[in-house]
């Protein structure tokens, strides 16, 4: 008789690009996972490579601007087995879209997941969303805050401050603000399960679209930015990889409703420095 295998806890990663990938190899030791990403080609890839490595994946095609298509991988999460940690790194950048598709993936993305593994969620597990440090530069009005923070997910984009057909820029200081209010919002609730929530705000980081950043129409500002901050350098996959471990792992069990900027500086040079030589 063969022996038996003993169950895995789960982790799930939406977003197999270079985050999401960074974030799967290092918490996936031990763990059964879950990949999804709306490029069934990507997906298809990163899976292959983690299964190369010896890890247990799995694919799923998830579209996060769509409920119920989110509520599916969440459901096959929970039958997959204890849901340890949801690491969510998906989305879109000015240079790639509209205002539209990001509200609609980048703002309404994060509240369908945030909704959707609230019911798989039990003590110890951790949900991390990737927001960005631009949320930090949003000046928006009270009312508007408590909206993204509290309105019904079904709501999220009625309200007469969001233009659907704004800059694209805008849009997205305003749904990355959005992401850090909502993960606020909904530890209390999180909370009563025994589980977690937080953002981490990336800087610039060194992945493909990172890369379209800096070659775009704010590229010569954004490399400013970087060249005044403390760091001094752009970010790599793995210096998000290792904040989403901390803040899946038992050194953050304190720590809920938080937003961790990982941007080597360069928000706080903004404010503080900004007149300042590199």
């Amino acid at each position: 008789m063969s022996p038996q295998v003993a169950a895995r806890n789960v982790l799930v990663v939406i977003g197999t690009g270079g985050m999401g990938l960074a974030v799967a190899r290092r918490l996936a030791a031990g763990r059964r996972i879950l990949l999804a990403d709306w490029s069934a080609p990507g997906l298809e890839a990163t899976v292959g490579t983690l299964r190369g490595e010896g890890h247990e994946a799995e694919g799923h095609t998830v579209d996060v601007s769509q409920r119920d298509s989110v509520e599916k991988l969440a459901e096959a999460a929970g039958a997959a087995g204890r849901v340890d940690a949801v690491v969510h790194t998906a989305g879109v950048s000015p240079v790639m879209a509209t205002a539209r598709q990001i509200y609609e993936v980048d703002l309404l993305g994060t509240a369908h997941v945030i909704d959707a593994f609230l019911p798989v969620a039990s003590a110890g597990t951790s949900l991390v969303c990737v927001a960005s440090m631009a949320g930090h530069f949003a000046s928006l009005t009270a009312d508007l805050e408590r909206h993204l923070a509290t309105a019904p997910t079904d709501e999220l984009l009625e309200h007469k401050e969001l233009d659907l057909n704004a800059d694209p820029g805008l849009a997205y200081v305003v749904a990355k603000r959005a992401n850090q209010l909502r993960v606020q919002a909904a530890a209390h609730t999180w909370g009563a399960k025994g589980a977690r929530l937080n953002t981490i705000s990336p800087g610039v980081i060194s992945t493909p679209m990172g890369a379209q950043e800096l070659q775009g129409p704010a590229g010569v500002h954004i490399q400013a930015m970087l060249d005044l901050s403390g760091a001094r350098r752009a970010g790599t996959p793995d210096d998000i990889a290792s904040a989403a471990a901390f803040l899946t792992g038992p050194d953050s069990a304190f720590i809920t409703g938080n937003d961790l900027l990982v941007d080597g500086g360069t928000v706080s040079a903004q404010r503080w420095n900004a007149t300042a030589t590199a």
